[in-house]
């Protein structure tokens, strides 16, 4: 592949596993110091910037989560749910069904955090914890006062509880950013190793079927340590390990995917995407109604944002919920294959055979 020799790719010899962990001193100075230090600025200020939109995109989304819009779901001409809903604007919105079984197979489903609906003895608020704890909790807290103002009654049911081994919804987010992590930096180290850009369309398949072992052995590993290992879970773990595959894969190709276009650069460009902004828009315990509006649209595709969405639908809600989302991570996909394909198309060269004496 790219950047090594022909017929050597396949073969790491004992000498440069060692070498690549030896310390190595800075070599002799070719340059005048100051061209150096001119040398030297740019990865730095690079750097710079990086850790400076760390802390801004960071700091900005989450240092002060508020209710924008969280979706309610209520039944159409329910008059009382809807003007109890109407006073908690723009906290809350509602969303209409046609019958109470359809709003509440919509909480059943994720679709919606929590659906309001009128009762005898008063208004029923039925949430999904699992959804997010968050959102439900800030949710029964802001039509509680608006109950209490109204003189209604208002009970809570948990239809969908979050594992209590998981009280605060952690899991998913944590498990979702360790797979984008350790995915990216698959595509990248196997950049490193093999050079950017694959010589020919033969290889760069070698190349996607060996991220694909790897985004395999590390959602492998992450269901193992949420499931037996640690016990927080212990329903579709089948499921849960295919979702983790999909996500680690979509983070590795688009890894490997960059760096065949912008190389070296490819890597910051990498950090930016999904570590600067995709940590922040996907709201780790906060749902992307809590974050402010640019980083609401991030969650909508950001890998982080939709690994922990992912998550979330194959361990609580019934199959086809994660349809879309998994649909997403596989544009990711199909689209960092493309993106490979071309690079290789356009930038590599293919190994010419030696000439026989």
């Amino acid at each position: 592949m790219g950047g090594t020799q022909p017929g050597r790719w396949w073969r790491i010899t004992g000498q440069e596993i060692v070498g690549a962990f030896r310390p190595r001193r800075e070599p002799p100075p070719l340059l005048p110091l100051r061209r150096g230090i001119v040398a030297g600025a740019g990865p730095l200020l690079l750097a710079l910037l990086v850790g400076v939109g760390f802390i801004a995109a960071f700091v900005g989304a989450l240092h002060n989560p508020k209710p924008h819009h969280v979706p309610v779901g209520v039944v159409r001409g329910d008059q009382t749910a809807q003007a109890l809903l109407a006073a908690t604007a723009p906290q809350l919105r509602a969303v209409d069904y046609d019958s109470p079984a359809d709003a509440d197979d919509a909480v059943r489903r994720g679709h919606v955090y929590s659906a309001l609906t009128s009762a005898a003895d008063g208004l029923t608020l039925t949430v999904a914890t699992a959804a997010g704890p968050t959102a439900t909790t800030a949710t029964a807290a802001i039509l509680a006062v608006a109950a209490r103002g109204a003189g209604v009654p208002l009970s809570v049911t948990d239809a969908v509880p979050v594992n209590p081994d998981d009280p605060r919804g952690v899991v998913p987010f944590y498990l979702a950013i360790g797979l984008v992590i350790g995915g990216y930096f698959g595509g990248i180290a196997l950049s490193l190793a093999l050079g950017t850009v694959p010589r020919t369309l033969g290889r760069a398949g070698v190349r996607i079927a060996g991220l694909a072992v790897h985004a395999l052995l590390l959602a492998l590993a992450g269901t193992l340590i949420v499931g037996p290992g640690l016990g927080i879970w212990h329903q579709n773990l089948f499921g849960l390990f295919g979702a983790g595959m999909l996500l680690a894969f979509a983070a590795a190709l688009f890894a490997a995917a960059v760096q065949s276009w912008l190389a070296r650069v490819g890597t910051t460009l990498i950090i930016l995407l999904v570590v600067v902004l995709g940590n922040p828009g996907s709201g780790g315990i906060y749902p992307p109604e809590f974050l402010p509006g640019f980083f609401r649209g991030i969650h909508e595709w950001d890998l982080p944002g939709l690994g922990a969405d992912l998550v979330r639908s194959v361990i609580y809600f019934p199959a086809g919920s994660a349809a879309w989302t998994a649909g997403k991570l596989a544009i990711w996909c199909v689209a960092s294959v493309a993106v490979l394909a071309a690079a290789t198309l356009v930038l590599g060269r293919p190994v010419s055979p030696k000439p026989k004496p």
